[in-house]
């Protein structure tokens, strides 16, 4: 059947639909459903009003930006019932697999974060104003028991504050190794240990503020490290939840639902109008227009008829259409891509943070120095609280707090600034990764382009032409031919009266026109591309063009200029890739990739030893982007592909692109004078600890100076 829209929604394109939406998921009484079709406030209220009807509906809700309706059921509603009343209120609805789609809520380990350090940071600053106190000269009792009273704060405060580095440090040590929280939980066991028996043996000195200052500063670069991280879910998962997890099928010459997975080689399968196609397949019935972009790229869409392979992840755009399936389950196009994209992640997965480079060096050192400072002073002196005493203040003066920030500080404020101007980092890796990037690839359709197409020859179209065009254009629901009606209409053409209009799927829609034959549509010539032609008279080409992205020139000549090589690998056309490259003053563009041929280019050039930047917004580019050093996809690009990248642009402009290569090479530097910090601080900190010149309240003060001139360096990068 025709889905009936709302004037504001007229000739909106179909292909947009689930995978920029989201899904169907059922709980108890809710039912979510994606409703492809959706784009403003009166299909939102048409489609709540509608559900609200229906005696099993308790209530709907309309999400625009996902494209999703939620009904509260009683419980007894079938998922195909609300599928049905939705066609008839004229709206389509599709269902789609939700377990790979269905995210956490929140950020719980933000929040279990944060809570720490408050626990940690309100408890350091009671435990400060006691020690304040005794510094000032409480003696006797009075010391005693605000020795006492800080234990009561700080012991339970540590045990939940420092909990994440006791649980990692905990996991390493089982297998015999060793990692940055390990150094740093065995200070601030220490230091809270000797505290608790220097406060039971009525000693003078307890250091309960240093082991609280110590989680709260390593709390705040754990945060910090979490903040950089973005919540991305595995992109070979977004890939499968595209599958369409139901489809009908004609068995016993009736159409049955079924599952995907039950869908066998041979079936025939339906595929509505709007549909995604749930197998790879041959049309048996039917011919239609197929929307490939969000596979290969292709900007225009293809004709499907008795005989055209199809395969899954397509949508039908036009007529419905019966597919026989030829391959199913892990044999499909959908699948093989996910296999891909994993692949191709695991590969850039082994890339290792520098902080985690430097800690496999860091802690070792720690350890065997604080061992050393422990073994002389004991073995010079006889004193075990002494010798122990030293040992706390070397692990704690070169703990890895200021090395541990060096990394995440900086990431921080370089995401922070680079948010500002449109870009959210989503890699912990990203800006290190960026800033090696010699070697720059685009993908054409949405990336460098908007996917728009243009007009150019309109105007050398005679009065009768231009009309007869109109006329043909608005008889079809192609997309070229919605662009030509919309075009047309807009220079106030009046349209000529065709008779006997008939479109062929693939070859275009024809009539005549006062008795003479016209038709629109594919050339029959070599060159191929959009024509008219009147009678027995020469093809006139519509030419159509793509609109550029905005910055999309300025960020090219930039990338030259810095002597970047910077190519165009596009699915589409040889010659819509070279047509964009041109423009772009590019030579280096290629056509007719297919998602294993720009993997397989990626990792041709890495295997020239080139740091890539991938800049896609396709399926079809998901493999490559994981494949490549870095990646960068634009929010208008699918959920899979934005959860391979590593940065998202949030705006329709390439420029901050621009500016992210010049952050993050900004930020190496920041994280190169960080090092340098921590280096020097231990340099001058550590024979003082060693010589016994350095108590642990003071090692955890020049430990927390540390910290936060590090800090300071890294808002530089802001500037």
């Amino acid at each position: 059947m025709s889905v009936m829209s709302c004037p504001g929604c007229a000739g909106a394109p179909l292909a947009e639909e689930t995978a920029r939406g989201a899904a169907r998921t059922t709980a108890g009484d809710m039912v979510s459903l994606s409703l492809p079709g959706i784009h403003c406030g009166a299909c939102v209220s048409g489609v709540e009003r509608g559900l609200k009807k229906l005696p099993e509906v308790l209530d709907a809700r309309v999400n625009l930006s996902l494209k999703r309706v939620s009904v509260h059921t009683r419980g007894d509603a079938d998922e195909d019932g609300l599928i049905n009343a939705l066609l008839a209120l004229g709206f389509e609805a599709l269902p789609l697999d939700s377990d790979t789609l269905r995210a956490a809520e929140g950020d719980p380990v933000g929040r279990s974060l944060l809570l720490r350090l408050a626990v940690a940071g309100f408890a350091m600053m009671n435990v400060m104003i006691l020690s304040v106190a005794i510094w000032a000269g409480a003696e006797d009792a009075t010391r005693q028991l605000f020795h006492w009273i800080s234990a009561v704060i700080a012991l339970p405060a540590v045990i939940f504050a420092a909990r994440p580095f006791f649980v990692s440090a905990l996991s390493v040590l089982r297998v015999w190794r060793v990692n940055m929280e390990v150094p740093i939980s065995l200070a601030i066991l220490l230091a809270s240990g000797l505290s608790l028996y220097e406060t039971m043996a009525g000693g003078e000195n307890a250091y309960f503020d240093a082991a609280l200052s110590l989680t709260f500063f390593l709390l705040i670069g754990r945060y910090l490290d979490h903040r950089t991280r973005a919540a991305a879910r595995s992109a070979a998962q977004e890939l499968a939840a595209l599958e369409v997890p139901s489809a009908t099928c004609i068995r016993d010459g009736a159409p049955v639902r079924v599952k995907a997975a039950d869908i066998v080689v041979g079936d025939m399968v339906q595929v509505p109008a709007g549909g995604r196609v749930p197998v790879d397949g041959i049309v048996d019935v039917g011919q239609s227009q197929m929307d490939r972009s969000l596979l290969t790229g292709e900007s225009l869409p293809v004709a499907a008829q008795v005989g055209s392979k199809v395969v899954s992840g397509e949508v039908n755009l036009s007529n419905p259409l019966v597919i026989r399936a030829t391959a199913v389950g892990q044999d499909t196009t959908l699948r093989r891509m996910a296999e891909m994209v994993a692949v191709a992640e695991s590969g850039r997965s082994h890339y290792t943070p520098v902080a985690d480079r430097a800690a496999q060096l860091y802690a070792p050192l720690v350890h065997g120095l604080a061992a050393l400072a422990f073994v002389g002073w004991f073995s010079a002196t006889g004193d075990l609280r002494y010798s122990l005493n030293i040992a706390i203040a070397v692990l704690i003066i070169t703990c890895p707090c200021a090395l541990g920030l060096a990394v995440p500080a900086v990431t921080t404020a370089a995401s922070g600034s680079l948010f500002r101007k449109g870009l959210l980092i989503k890699s912990a890796t990203a800006l290190e990764r960026l800033a090696e990037v010699d070697t720059v690839v685009f993908d054409k359709t949405g990336t460098l382009t908007d996917g728009t197409p243009i007009l150019t020859d309109l105007q050398s179209l005679s009065a009768d032409d231009r009309a007869a065009v109109f006329a043909l254009s608005r008889s079809s629901d192609h997309p070229v031919s919605r662009l030509l009606a919309s075009a047309l209409d807009g220079m106030q053409v009046v349209a000529s009266e065709i008779d006997d209009v008939f479109e062929v799927a693939g070859e275009g829609v024809s009539g005549f026109d006062a008795g003479v034959p016209v038709r629109l549509g594919k050339s029959r010539s070599a060159s191929g591309g959009t024509v008219f032609q009147r009678g027995d008279g020469a093809e006139q080409v519509l030419r159509i063009d793509e609109t550029l992205r905005p910055g999309a020139h300025d960020l090219v000549s930039s990338l030259v200029a810095q002597g970047m090589q910077v190519e165009i690998l596009s699915g589409d056309t040889d010659f819509a890739a070279t047509n964009i490259g041109g423009r772009l003053g590019l030579g280096a563009s290629k056509g007719g990739m297919l998602p294993a041929d720009k993997i397989d280019q990626l990792a041709a050039l890495q295997d020239q030893g080139k740091h890539t930047l991938m800049v896609g917004d396709g399926l079809n580019d998901m493999g490559a982007m994981a494949q490549a050093f870095v990646s960068i996809s634009p929010a208008s690009g699918v959920d899979a592909t934005r959860a391979t990248s590593d940065i998202v642009l949030l705006g329709r402009s390439l420029a901050p692109i621009k500016e992210a290569l010049r952050v993050a090479r900004s930020a190496r530097a920041r994280i190169r004078e960080n090092f340098g910090i921590a280096i020097c601080y231990n340099a001058v900190a550590v024979p003082l600890a060693v010589s016994g010149y350095a108590s642990p309240l003071m090692a955890a003060l020049a430990m927390s100076s540390s910290s936060i001139l590090v800090i300071l360096n890294a808002l530089r990068v802001r500037s």
